[in-house]
């Protein structure tokens, strides 16, 4: 039980920073947009990315947290463009040619549609690898061993934080932002 809540606050945490980080880069306006389509999708694809990001840690540690941001603005257009035909495609359809090793490339040029040396493109490299970098040193001051199973829940945790980051940076660039409404009283 303490263990569950140390992580339910150490991403609580953790999501607070990096929406604070995009929001002041301007790829956020102070609010994690979300659909309830996107979040369960991360729990259908997160082992296999988490399996792909573990083998990077040692000697691309900021690639293993990144292209998860990656990963939830893929998913956040198909849900915008064509749910109904992406919702269950398998992980590796987020794959670029190198396999896990381009995915970002992949994800921006070909499902995205952006030039990979337009502005937008160099917008997200740098907004994903500041984030990626705030990411790992919380992880660091957090003082947690190595290759434990806690530094792997910290881990888990942390991915799912930037693909809900990549997946809201993606909505509000498709034009999505919530508004409150006034509803009459009776």
């Amino acid at each position: 039980m303490e263990d569950t809540e140390y992580l339910r606050t150490f991403e609580k945490r953790i999501q607070d920073e990096l929406l604070q980080l995009c929001t002041s880069c301007k790829m956020l306006d102070g609010v994690l947009l979300s659909s309830q389509d996107v979040e369960e999708r991360w729990e259908a694809l997160a082992l296999d990315y988490i399996a792909d990001a573990v083998a990077q840690i040692n000697d691309y540690p900021a690639v293993a947290v990144a292209w998860a941001g990656y990963m939830g603005m893929a998913i956040a257009n198909y849900w915008d463009k064509d749910w109904s035909t992406h919702c269950k495609d398998g992980y590796s359809t987020l794959y670029g040619a190198k396999g896990f090793d381009d995915m970002d490339e992949h994800i921006v040029r070909d499902i995205l549609g952006f030039s990979l040396e337009s502005q937008y493109a160099k917008d997200c490299e740098e907004v994903f690898r500041r984030c990626s970098y705030a990411a790992l040193s919380l992880i660091r001051h957090e003082d947690i061993q190595p290759q434990s199973p806690m530094a792997y829940y910290t881990f888990a945790r942390t991915v799912k934080v930037l693909y809900r980051i990549g997946a809201a940076i993606e909505l509000r660039r498709l034009g999505y932002k919530y508004e409150k409404i006034d509803i009459p009283s009776c």
